[in-house]
């Protein structure tokens, strides 16, 4: 008994990880691609080009997200994000509850970006870049 459930959750564990791998940028269909360095700006605050959106902070993509596209922890971000706060030069990413929310939120506003497992990208966004 002990066995299968060890198994569940190793599986479980690796299945979050499977998905962490394959985070993508998505953006309107009329936008353009981003590179890597825009999407840390963006999702930092040093950038105003667009309008980013955040999952939720419980999400396993979140933490990823931010560790792939900035190079920084949770911690890290939430203090970066006081700062800009705090000076009035900005606020921080809207969080939206889940992929179906982010997707449906950028494909109406061709200035939003944000970001989703790629197993969820349909033909209402266009991926703007993928995270490796």
């Amino acid at each position: 008994m002990n066995f299968r459930i060890f198994c569940a959750a190793a599986a479980f564990a690796f299945s979050g990880l499977a998905s962490a791998n394959d985070i993508v940028v998505i953006g309107h269909p009329s936008a353009a691609a981003l590179s890597k360095d825009q999407v840390s700006d963006l999702f930092l605050g040093k950038s105003q080009a667009f309008t980013p959106l955040d999952l939720s902070d419980s999400s396993p993509l979140y933490a990823a997200f931010y560790r792939k596209a900035t190079g920084r922890e949770v911690a890290q971000v939430k203090s970066t994000w006081s700062r800009v706060v705090f000076t009035g030069k900005g606020q921080p990413p809207k969080q939206l509850a889940d992929a179906a929310a982010v997707k449906k939120a950028v494909a109406a506003d061709p200035k939003a970006v944000g970001y989703i497992d790629k197993s969820a990208v349909d033909g209402s966004v266009k991926v703007l870049l993928a995270l490796d």
